[in-house]
């Protein structure tokens, strides 16, 4: 009997490189777009950063391209993460809550953050909304010069155009709920 073949899936920078390309999009026009350095988006899409929700909405607002074509493959590589927990460099996993709003301007993820870490990569700022509600833990939000501490059942909404970075400052992997609001 045949085997199926597996389905190839293309790395997010992969996908990302090839949609700036075909877009015609230069580096410094990403960069200008995004309020991301050059060198964060050569590595994103070197395959040496791991972009965050939050990256991939306003990288695809740059692109001008619906959102899910990057969410919904990195959403699979992460469940693929989540399994292999013990073999992830990342100190952070999340999952849709939403399946099936690519087109929609609200999203929520559950989020995982590994206990004593940052959520890895640059601060982030993204045009729109930001809720979390922490169901496990402590972190540190950091809004601007602001910082948050929050801890279960404890909740922040804050202006997501404003540069920001959540860490978990306890040591057990925190579990958040997130909600996007991208307009």
């Amino acid at each position: 009997m045949p085997r199926k073949k597996k389905e190839a899936i293309t790395p997010i920078g992969k996908r990302i490189k090839r949609a700036r390309l075909d877009k015609k999009m230069t580096f410094e026009m990403m960069a200008n777009e995004t309020g991301y350095s050059i060198a964060y988006i050569k590595g994103i899409e070197a395959g040496k950063e791991t972009p965050p929700v939050g990256t991939l909405l306003q990288i695809a607002r740059a692109l001008e391209m619906d959102s899910g074509f990057f969410l919904r493959e990195q959403e699979s590589q992460l469940r693929k993460r989540i399994k292999a927990y013990k073999k992830r460099t990342e100190n952070y996993a999340y999952a849709s809550l939403t399946p099936g709003a690519e087109n929609k301007h609200l999203k929520a993820f559950r989020v995982e953050i590994e206990g004593m870490t940052d959520h890895k990569g640059v601060g982030y700022q993204h045009e729109g909304e930001e809720f979390v509600y922490v169901l496990k833990g402590d972190i540190e939000v950091v809004v601007g010069d602001h910082v948050n501490r929050l801890g279960k059942d404890n909740s922040l909404h804050f202006n997501s155009g404003i540069r920001h970075q959540m860490r978990n400052v306890g040591k057990e992997t925190a579990e958040l709920i997130v909600v996007l609001y991208n307009p």
